[in-house]
């Protein structure tokens, strides 16, 4: 398999620990989202993503899947084990509403084509759109702590005593929010998650700073 990654891209970063949980094979094709105007805008890799977003996966048999959730969701339904979801339908919803919640609610909103839009076509100042990440960041993992320290489901991960979906959205958006030098002082459970999947090869290894187009 052929994974179409950003080093920096929090999608491709969740598909990368993805991958590595589960144990597969793959190799990682740099796209370079600020190099000459970015590279997934090319005509070549608009073949492969309509939308120019990364990350892409190319399975074996030469498919090109867009979405990290649909990526993850592909692998989790063609190499069962381990499993980063949990049998029980209930808890599977409640680990699916974690992941969306840091996928669909607070992404968006962090993305890097839509903070360029910010300061490139609205002419905001570069103070006023890091308060605009540093705003919903801080919201949006506050509200995940929230769920997260008030539910007995949570252990050593997002869910129980091993790592699964939940974490492999957690990790790449806290490593966002340090980078961007966000206050997550009040959030206790997802520091202590967040330590937790970073002391795994398979989250380390999934690393922006391990990845070879790092910068």
């Amino acid at each position: 398999m052929k994974l179409y990654s950003y080093f920096r891209s929090s999608a491709s970063y969740r598909v990368r620990i993805a991958l590595n949980l589960k144990g597969l094979t793959y190799e990682t094709v740099p796209v370079h989202l600020l190099k000459d105007g970015g590279e997934q805008l090319t005509p070549a890799y608009r073949q492969l993503s309509q939308d120019g977003l990364v990350p892409v996966l190319v399975t074996n048999d030469g498919q090109s899947l867009t979405q990290s959730l649909a990526i993850i969701d592909y692998l989790e339904e063609t190499c069962a084990t381990p499993a980063l979801l949990p049998s029980d339908p209930l808890d599977r919803a409640w680990v699916r509403s974690l992941a969306l919640s840091i996928a669909c609610d607070i992404h968006p909103l962090n993305n890097l084509r839509v903070l360029r839009y910010l300061v490139n076509e609205m002419a905001v100042p570069e103070e006023a759109k890091n308060r605009w990440y540093k705003h919903w960041v801080e919201q949006g993992l506050m509200s995940v702590e929230q769920v997260l320290a008030a539910d007995a489901r949570t252990g050593r991960y997002c869910f129980g005593e091993l790592p699964g979906l939940a974490d492999c959205c957690l990790v790449p958006q806290v490593a966002n929010a340090e980078r961007m030098g966000c206050d997550l002082s009040a959030m206790p459970t997802i520091l202590r998650i967040n330590a937790a999947c970073l002391a795994l090869e398979a989250f380390a290894a999934a690393s922006p700073a391990r990845q070879a187009d790092a910068e």
